[in-house]
């Protein structure tokens, strides 16, 4: 691994940034139409399987290549499907930033079931310092409790937030329904990269 020091992106928030609400009423009905079997076939083949994730089921529809370097992504089989959903809804989320190249590398509907939990961890990995970490949740209920930027917070549906991913955060449901959220990533492809990018990937890869 390589010794610089990767340093984040100054306009991610340490805390928790409210983007306004978004329509996701189209969005909802699809989700909610999302077979049992389809969950289960996605989930299984999902390239984020970690450990803290514990048993939330993901649909994953755009991924990085590397998680050392968040400028390279590549749709997922199920993106073409859901793309003239999702993409009006991110927009929404996402015009306060006003980037007039925005990208969006990570794209996942996520699903936790009753007493689920996702475990207190940091999004560890390169890739994760610079996209802004982008949540609207779709399905909630007032037992869904989320820990990010040092404090506890419920999430409505409909209300797209940037969290904080670098510092500890977790996720529990203590309700009897699913929370399920649209969770992406959006960074300015027209931003400087990092002084430290080029030279740790340099490094990473001689090693």
């Amino acid at each position: 691994m390589s010794d610089v020091e990767l340093t984040p992106n100054p306009r991610k928030t340490t805390r928790v940034r409210a983007l306004g609400p978004v329509d996701i009423g189209a969005l909802q009905a699809a989700v909610r139409a999302i077979p049992e079997a389809v969950w289960d076939a996605e989930n299984a083949g999902k390239p984020n399987k970690l450990d803290v994730l514990d048993a939330t089921r993901h649909i994953v529809l755009r991924f990085i290549d590397s998680g050392r370097d968040w400028r390279a992504s590549h749709d997922r089989p199920a993106w073409p499907e859901w793309r003239a959903l999702l993409e009006p809804v991110m927009a929404q989320a996402v015009v306060g930033y006003d980037y007039a190249r925005g990208v969006f590398p990570r794209v996942m509907f996520a699903r936790m079931r009753p007493g689920g939990v996702i475990h207190p961890h940091i999004d560890a990995n390169p890739a994760a310092k610079w996209p802004h970490k982008i949540h609207v949740p779709l399905s909630t209920n007032p037992g869904v409790v989320s820990f990010f930027g040092g404090a506890e917070h419920h999430f409505p549906p409909g209300e797209a937030v940037e969290v904080n991913n670098l510092g500890p955060h977790w996720v529990r449901n203590h309700g009897d329904t699913d929370r399920i959220h649209l969770i992406f990533e959006y960074y300015d492809a027209d931003q400087p990269d990092p002084a430290w990018l080029a030279p740790f990937l340099l490094t990473g890869a001689a090693r």
